[in-house]
């Protein structure tokens, strides 16, 4: 029995998110019997962390035990021959037994894709805010003021698992062209809703002309109460990475 981590990406348009879940297609649903038919036992897989329903995966992880000789390369092979084509198996390394998909990972990077002109071909793949006036320097500006250790409990879901919801932010960097406004997040964890309620906060905070230093309120009140926290929808969202220190 050896352990592998396998890198992949997904189309979130029509998975219920990463977790299985009853009577739902999921994207580990889908994965482990697949993994499983060609183990020719049940192969159960871990993934990095979880992705909402409707979310992209540009590159996600997941370690999984597998019982057969065979190489990464034929294992990479033999899944995408079977997986439908909104999933992508790109790599597969052998790691060491006790490599672990979630825990191990040192930094995560999202994406969050704003369109400014909504069209039939990018409602599933970026988000659009019609009414909203978006200053591409307000939401910079703002935005760089979750850099560092924060408490987010104002900016995530309640999980009563989650022991601490003290995640650092290292890098946020927005970008505009002609038709986007793209937000990149990285940190070395993101509680449930995170991303989307600090891309809805930053999104009102521009429309309505805030002081930026709202940002700094809000994550000391520790409330989600504010009327400037919304969830932004999730079809702009993107996991872009995840890091691990040790992976050669």
């Amino acid at each position: 029995m050896k352990r592998f981590l396998m890198q992949l990406s997904y189309d979130g348009t029509f998975f219920s998110g990463w977790q299985t879940q009853p009577q739902v297609r999921t994207v580990q649903q889908v994965l482990e019997p697949t993994l499983s038919k060609i183990a020719k036992q049940t192969t159960p897989i871990v993934g990095s962390g979880r992705t909402d329903a409707r979310v992209h995966a540009l590159n996600q992880y997941a370690h999984f035990d597998f019982p057969i000789s065979m190489q990464p390369k034929q294992i990479v092979a033999a899944l995408n021959s079977l997986l439908p084509e909104d999933i992508l198996i790109k790599q597969i390394w052998e790691v060491p037994a006790d490599f672990h998909a979630r825990y191990d990972a040192s930094k995560r990077t999202y994406l969050y894709i704003i369109t400014k002109k909504r069209t039939p071909f990018n409602r599933f793949y970026q988000s659009y805010f019609p009414k909203k006036n978006l200053n591409i320097s307000i939401i910079d500006q703002a935005a760089q003021l979750f850099l560092g250790k924060h408490d987010f409990t104002a900016f995530s879901k309640f999980n009563p698992d989650v022991k601490t919801q003290i995640c650092e932010i290292y890098n946020f960097n927005c970008y505009e062209n002609t038709d986007t406004i793209t937000l990149q997040i990285e940190a070395n964890r993101f509680l449930h809703n995170m991303v989307r309620r600090v891309v809805g906060t930053l999104v009102n905070i521009s429309h309505k002309e805030q002081e930026i230093s709202i940002i700094t309120e809000l994550l000391a009140a520790r409330s989600p109460q504010s009327n400037l926290i919304s969830t932004a929808p999730p079809q702009g969202l993107y996991l872009q990475n995840v890091e691990y220190p040790n992976l050669s």
